[in-house]
């Protein structure tokens, strides 16, 4: 039988695990686990075996329970989502001294399904999924922001008003991007000052007084060839997992570098983006696969942020690099002031 088990030690652990009540119904799912199938903790709360699609593993959390010993299970195939199929030898152990756990279910995951390169099938279907969810929602927000800004005069609503119009048209194209995806936007010059005002007005909008937005900005830089939306998002991705991470102050840094190895070429200017934080930090057990889709430090969370923030910045022939400690967390960005998507 195995020894106690710490939720907080289990929590920080990278391989997916899953706790079962006496009922053999899940009550914990760690933060690896809903990252390695990509849906929140609350959707497996009180979840039975049988109905996450995996009969196999129900007999075998039966069988170690009433044996009292760990059992083994080789090739676990199962369904959580009906667009989603899952591959892992699993292993399940009874558990003494915690309330309400009687077993734990360990998966380890096979290469070929830890490789991002076998996730984009179900991905994309997921993806379009949620795209089609939040279409209509979507448009009534656009509704709504348009009649807010004829009713409101006042200069400082309506600055807020203008936020939310804005980004509501962005998350419209961005939804009817993975419904019917298009060519690449073609490239314009970019002011980097102005895409970063926008994601400092939209922090402000989401932490309001929690979170203090520093500026240090560097005048002098020069426009940037770029996409501007992609750009934004890639920035608000930083901040907004900067805000979730409990930051207290967030700064937005800008300078120009000279002879920069970016895409395995040497470029000769390039304009660099810090995002600087003082939240909790990257989870030493997340540092290596950050940057994957998927992974997340939170049971809430997608874990796509990161992984399309990456992917915009290598359409840009940029470089995305990240330094953490709790209490002191910077992501910089690194861009060619003549970029050109790939």
């Amino acid at each position: 039988m195995t020894p106690p088990i710490s939720l907080d030690l289990l929590d920080q652990l990278t391989t997916p695990v899953l706790l079962l009540d006496a009922s053999l119904r899940v009550s914990h799912a760690n933060p690896a686990f809903c990252a390695w199938v990509g849906i929140g903790q609350r959707r497996w709360l009180q979840a039975s075996l049988d109905e996450l699609g995996a009969p196999e593993l129900a007999a075998c959390a039966v069988l170690a329970c009433r044996e009292a010993q760990t059992q083994r299970l080789g090739q676990c195939r199962w369904r959580p989502l009906p667009t989603v199929e899952l591959m892992a030898s699993a292993r399940v152990s009874p558990v003494r001294q915690v309330a309400n756990v009687h077993a734990m279910i360990e998966f380890y995951i096979e290469r070929d399904d830890a490789d991002p390169s076998a996730w984009p099938a179900a991905l994309a279907a997921t993806l379009k999924g949620l795209a089609h969810e939040v279409r209509n929602p979507l448009a009534g927000l656009q509704g709504a922001a348009q009649l807010l800004a004829r009713r409101t005069q006042d200069p400082e609503q309506r600055r807020y008003v203008e936020v939310i119009a804005a980004e509501t048209a962005r998350l419209a194209a961005l939804v009817e991007r993975l419904l019917e995806p298009r060519p690449a936007q073609a490239l314009t010059a970019v002011n980097v000052h102005e895409i970063l005002e926008r994601v400092r007005l939209l922090a402000e909008a989401d932490a309001a007084w929690s979170c203090r937005i520093i500026r240090d900005y560097d005048p002098s830089l020069p426009l940037l060839i770029g996409d501007a939306d992609r750009l934004l998002q890639a920035l608000w991705n930083l901040v907004r997992n900067a805000l979730q991470a409990g930051a207290t102050e967030v700064r937005l840094r800008t300078r120009s570098e000279h002879g920069v190895a970016l895409a395995e070429q040497v470029c000769r200017q390039a304009i660099r983006i810090e995002v600087i934080d003082d939240g909790h930090g990257v989870p030493d057990a997340l540092a290596a696969q950050v940057f994957l889709p998927l992974v997340s430090g939170r049971a809430e969370g997608s874990g796509l942020g990161l992984a399309l923030t990456q992917e915009i910045v290598r359409e840009h022939r940029g470089s995305l690099s990240f330094r953490s400690r709790p209490g002191h967390t910077v992501f910089t960005l690194m861009v060619p002031m003549e970029a050109s998507v790939l």
